[in-house]
């Protein structure tokens, strides 16, 4: 214990920050799995630096707005996490800090409206895809826009696709060897309604049986990682009692959902929802990692042969510990030849709201995985998060390149609809 910091004022996390800050010693094993520090090569834009700098503004001997600089630059990607030999748990120090820190920062009014706008929008599908509309007629006048709102016009898409609503419950084909529940995500509605059909297809195809509660809401995952602590335990709270417990897990398609929801036992340290938080979060699982536990045997080929790149999403591998399952399933396909993408671990630069907040840096990241992805001469490139695929189509683009961008689930479907 950091004897110097006063943990009760960091409410019930605090011991476990003070764990995080004290583990660390400062070995460096850190900076080179370190997304930020690749770019900037700043010492304090590391993991190492971040919390020496959070151990000082905790211990009343670092200004909080000197620290926060670097500290909002960091991705949460975690990459940092796996690479550590001390075991230093990293996002039971930043989640909580920004927490903290939150009320007591100072941000220029348009980082409080850019804020704003976010946090009211993206983690409810109908104002998302109002806000999406509206962002593609605000597109011309994106010159007359403040400095700091116009990546959000930026990342605007040409299109959305129509809304495509999942049903309560989709029914097992044959025999039901399963019954789940599915998280629907709340920005992928909106942008890739398909990838949740392919999820129930897929699914009902190996035996399950899937309930999508109606009155389920965002996972609270966006809020998390930006300090919105109280937003986040709204929404959780809302998924605690949607959620059925008569289900043998809850899956989810998308990277940042999974691992926020699994993170629901840290957000309510301390608190009366700690208990059912955690009997939740013990049955959060990726689609790929239930599918290849279920045992779904071979896959049949796809209508053409397809050499594939696996971009590994940051909040899938560092966070959940997820890599293997995505890759067995995809190679259970005869005629799909899977490749890897120079860098696996490095962070493509989406990471939630990251390149709203920070797009120099993300768009650097993006430019960097899609020279990868390129590099390695395949035909499609798969992942397992919506912020990814839309990250990597959107530098993708900017290269030129027509190299489509999909859904792990999406790939399994098409084998099992050619």
């Amino acid at each position: 214990m950091l004897h110097r910091i006063d943990t009760s004022q960091l409410g019930p996390q605090g011991d476990a920050m003070a764990r995080a800050i004290a583990t660390c010693v400062h070995c460096g094993f850190c900076l080179p799995a370190c997304p930020t520090y690749r770019v900037l090569g700043e010492e304090m834009d590391s993991p190492r630096g971040r919390i020496f700098l959070m151990k000082g503004v905790l211990e009343g001997e670092v200004a909080l707005d000197e620290a926060q600089l670097y500290i909002d630059r960091c991705l949460g990607c975690l990459a940092c996490v796996p690479a550590c030999p001390s075991g230093v748990a990293y996002g039971e120090l930043l989640m909580p800090f920004r927490a903290h820190a939150e009320p007591r920062r100072s941000r220029s009014i348009v980082e409080r409206l850019r804020r704003a706008l976010v946090l009211a929008t993206l983690p409810y599908p109908r104002r998302f895809r109002r806000a999406v509309s509206l962002g593609r007629f605000a597109g011309p006048l994106r010159t007359f826009v403040p400095r700091g709102l116009r990546p959000m016009l930026d990342l605007v898409p040409e299109r959305i696709p129509p809304a495509r609503p999942l049903p309560r419950v989709h029914p097992a084909a044959g025999v039901r060897k399963a019954r789940v529940a599915l998280l629907a995500g709340c920005a992928q509605q909106v942008l890739a309604p398909e990838i949740g059909w392919a999820a129930l297809r897929v699914l009902a195809r190996a035996g399950v049986e899937v309930v999508v509660p109606p009155e389920q809401t965002c996972c609270g995952a966006l809020a998390m990682h930006v300090g919105g602590a109280e937003q986040a335990r709204r929404l959780a709270r809302t998924n605690l009692g949607a959620f059925p417990t008569d289900v043998d897990a809850i899956i989810t398609t998308a990277a940042g959902c999974g691992s926020g929801m699994q993170e629901y036992a840290l957000l309510f340290k301390g608190l009366a929802e700690e208990a059912e938080a955690e009997r939740l979060a013990s049955h959060v699982m990726d689609v790929t990692v239930f599918l290849e536990q279920l045992g779904v045997g071979d896959l049949p080929p796809l209508s053409a042969s397809l050499r594939v790149a696996y971009h590994g999403a940051c909040h899938l591998v560092h966070a959940q510990g997820v890599s293997s399952a995505p890759r067995a399933l995809l190679g259970r396909i005869p005629n799909l030849t899977l490749v890897e993408i120079a860098e696996p671990g490095i962070c493509c630069g989406s990471a939630g709201t990251y390149n709203i907040d920070q797009p120099e840096i993300a768009r650097e990241l993006g430019q960097r995985k899609a020279q990868a992805a390129l590099a390695s001469n395949a035909e499609a490139i798969v992942t397992g998060n919506i912020g990814c695929i839309m990250q990597l189509r959107t530098h993708l683009a900017t290269l030129g390149a027509r190299v489509p961008v999909f859904h792990t689930i999406e790939i399994l479907d098409q084998a099992w609809l050619s």
